[in-house]
């Protein structure tokens, strides 16, 4: 049974959570953020849900603590807050969170977000240091309907081996594109496989990437 670290001030919220995820789910929780990362190397959980919003401590550092350590690094951390603003939704993804949760909870939605995500896993988040960095690229290959495409596209953050960008054409999980830098002239870089897709309150969605193969000179060799 996969097991969750549920961090939460207010034992309500924990038990609301205990009682629905419960039956899927071996449970540990604490209200004491301050303890969270030593439950987190102790228990070493499968997932990680976590307010923002504590007395004494901010969620957001405990998130970066999260996301950077590198005996946690790997853990998937979902966000259940009681805040609805996009600038705040946009910022725990920048830091690695892989799902955001609004008070009162939908759980049949958080359960089958966390199900998905536990079953694919994502082995690359975080393993490599991130930076902020807008790089314009083309991408092609083919779309979730298999038909051709070639689309302009800037990244948001990228590593050594991976990148997130925003992209007009939808793109089939695992999928495979073509990249190139756009500069003076388009640069081949490699093939690179979408690891992650994100279609909320954005124009277009959003795909995370990691290279498969490389033919020339990215970035952050």
């Amino acid at each position: 049974m996969a097991k969750l670290l549920v961090v939460d001030d207010e034992e309500s919220v924990r038990r609301l959570i205990r009682l629905n995820l419960m039956d899927s789910y071996e449970i540990v929780d604490t209200g004491e953020p301050e303890q969270a990362l030593a439950l987190a190397l102790e228990h070493k959980p499968d997932a990680i849900l976590l307010d923002l919003r504590m007395p004494r401590y901010s969620g957001f550092e405990l998130l970066q603590t999260f996301t950077s350590f590198s005996a946690t690094q790997l853990i998937p951390v979902f966000v259940i807050s009681g805040e609805a603003g996009s600038k705040t939704k946009e910022f725990c993804r920048e830091l690695g969170v892989v799902g955001y949760f609004e008070k009162p909870v939908d759980f049949d939605a958080l359960r089958q977000s966390l199900e998905t995500f536990l079953k694919n896993g994502r082995k690359e988040r975080r393993s490599e240091p991130r930076v902020r960095l807008r790089v314009p690229l083309k991408l092609s290959g083919t779309d979730e309907n298999a038909e051709a495409f070639s689309a302009l596209t800037t990244t948001e953050n990228m590593s050594r081996s991976s990148f997130l960008c925003s992209c007009s054409v939808a793109l089939a999980p695992n999928s495979t594109v073509s990249v190139r830098l756009v500069g003076s002239g388009e640069q081949l870089v490699g093939k690179a496989r979408v690891v992650r897709a994100e279609r909320d309150e954005t124009s277009y969605p959003r795909y995370a990437f990691r290279f498969v193969e490389k033919t020339g000179q990215w970035l952050l060799e």
